[in-house]
């Protein structure tokens, strides 16, 4: 029998309570120790004291020199610096939600996004600003390019804490992420979910107390990036930022600065082991105690090469998605006894994996993984729908497939359906299926993943021409130029005669990479 729950006035909040917020850990660890650096980049600092302080203007500016509110939003645009650390707490300090743009997305992509956010205001990187300003970007009221114009904004706002009304569940960043139907969809973040997510990093990762140094080698404006080069400063540590991934320069800052801590994906490793036995001999990393890989699967054979350039107990392999956050996390013991194995669930996190008829499967059965924690998105910003099927009484699920192991270890089967991860970023077969479709030569277009040995996969499209067309892959690919980020771009476009379906008129994709891995045809 149910028990009928009473209706009534909402229970009332202790005195003691306090939102939880991105900014207000930070404000705490300033307040132990104001002069101790908190971010560096390019060999200038910024110590905790004059954080807390721009982070404040920052507040202060957006309401009082951008007149916004609560609840509505500014487009970030620049690469790694610490500008986008205060810019990101100062807004969502006062319920304004920063909206991270990818600085390598084409002046259309950029239009979309802005758009369909409805963000007022832009903050960008100078050497972003031409591409900024070519954007059609008619809801755009201010453009605020970062140097001396971006100090001028921050002067002549007050340094005194706003006293904003915020509550932690408030969205405190949108992340763009893309979906079945190719249109990116905003991934609503909020404080609550990446505080105690930083809670969860420090307990397994355990990298994360004042006296820890970490490196920011992963693009901020993705979830994970700005999250693993935030949770640093959120406890009192320090975090240097690199603008832009340099493999010789990493290792040479993980030395220089004595990092104990970093996150890459497996992009990040080719490269570093690309260097060669000279370099990698001559940059040392005694100081390093953790590095976090993330976004795409690393081979074995990296792993092995990782454990024996780095050393043991460094390793960690986590899974996650952005409305997900951090899923689990294979530890550095496991790393070589547990193959192609993404580990055990994450503190605080609990783990399904159902069956087509909405069960658990059985240990060693391929479901679909469902997590339940507190470090779920809010939804998606206005898709009430795709809210809707993402969820089921709680428990999110973004597509993947996986098995679990007598252990009681996870194993993703397979990923988000037809998911491309190139270089560590997630690259959507619908969206640049759609802008081959729009060429007149173009009948049927499918975009599939083939392994690649830098890259992780590679973007090959297969095309059926329409009848009588004679269209080129080199007409193609100028076709999809300008209008999709260069990572989006098809490294080869082949012709065939006919897509493979299945009955229903679906096609099937893993037919064409296996077609591919065989060599015979497309």
């Amino acid at each position: 029998m149910t028990r009928r729950r009473e209706s009534g006035p909402a229970p009332s909040r202790p005195p003691t309570y306090r939102p939880l917020t991105i900014s207000g850990g930070i404000r705490a660890a300033a307040g132990r120790t104001p002069d101790k650096p908190a971010l560096g980049m390019d060999g200038r600092s910024l110590c905790y004291r004059d954080l807390v302080e721009r982070i404040d203007r920052v507040s202060n500016a957006a309401r009082a020199g951008l007149g916004l509110a609560r609840g509505e939003r500014v487009a970030l645009l620049a690469p790694n610096c610490p500008e986008l650390v205060e810019l990101v707490c100062g807004l969502s300090a006062v319920g304004i939600a920063a909206v991270m743009v990818n600085p390598r997305l084409t002046a259309a992509e950029i239009a979309y996004i802005c758009a369909d956010s409805g963000a007022r205001a832009m903050l960008v990187h100078p050497e972003l600003e031409d591409l900024a300003r070519s954007a059609d970007l008619p809801g755009i009221e201010q453009i605020i390019v970062l140097g001396p114009g971006y100090e001028d904004w921050l002067g002549r706002a007050a340094a005194t804490p706003p006293g904003a009304a915020v509550e932690e569940w408030d969205v405190f960043a949108m992340h763009y992420t893309a979906g079945t139907t190719g249109e990116p969809k905003g991934v609503l973040l909020p404080h609550r979910s990446r505080a105690l997510t930083f809670f969860g990093m420090a307990a397994e990762y355990g990298c994360y107390g004042p006296a820890d140094r970490a490196l920011a080698i992963a693009p901020m404006f993705h979830g994970a990036g700005f999250a693993f080069a935030v949770a640093p400063v959120f406890f009192g540590g320090y975090c240097e930022i690199l603008p832009r991934f340099d493999p010789e320069r990493a290792l040479g800052l993980m030395a220089d600065c004595a990092v104990t801590n970093t996150f890459m994906v497996p992009t990040h490793f080719q490269a570093l082991f690309a260097l060669g036995a000279q370099v990698l001999q001559r940059q040392r990393t005694p100081a390093l105690r953790t590095i976090v890989s993330n976004a795409a699967p690393l081979a074995q054979a990296m792993k092995e090469r990782i454990v024996a350039y780095f050393g043991e107990g460094i390793l960690h392999e986590t899974y996650g998605s952005t409305e997900a956050g951090i899923v689990c996390n294979l530890r550095p013991e496991d790393q070589l006894r547990k193959q192609q194995c993404v580990g055990l669930p994450f503190p605080c996190t609990e783990v399904r994996l159902l069956g087509d008829d909405g069960r658990e499967v059985a240990p060693g059965e391929v479901g679909e993984l469902h997590s339940l924690s507190p470090y779920l998105f809010n939804g998606y910003w206005g898709r009430p729908e795709a809210t809707a099927q993402a969820l089921r009484e709680g428990w999110l699920t973004v597509g993947d497939l996986a098995r679990r192991d007598e252990e009681g270890y996870l194993y993703i089967v397979d990923r988000k359906k037809d998911m491309i991860i190139s270089g560590g970023v997630n690259v959507y077969p619908r969206e640049i299926e759609e802008h081959l479709l729009r060429h007149p030569g173009v009948a049927e277009a499918a975009v599939i993943g083939v392994p690649d040995e830098y890259w992780g996969e590679a973007v090959r499209a297969c095309v059926v021409r329409r009848p009588g067309a004679d269209v080129t892959a080199g007409q193609l690919m100028a076709h999809c130029e300008g209008h999709l980020a260069r990572y989006k771009l098809p490294r080869v476009i082949a012709f065939v005669d006919e897509l493979p379906r299945n009955a229903a008129g679906k096609v099937l994709k893993r037919q064409l990479r296996d077609t591919f891995e065989r060599g015979t045809g497309a």
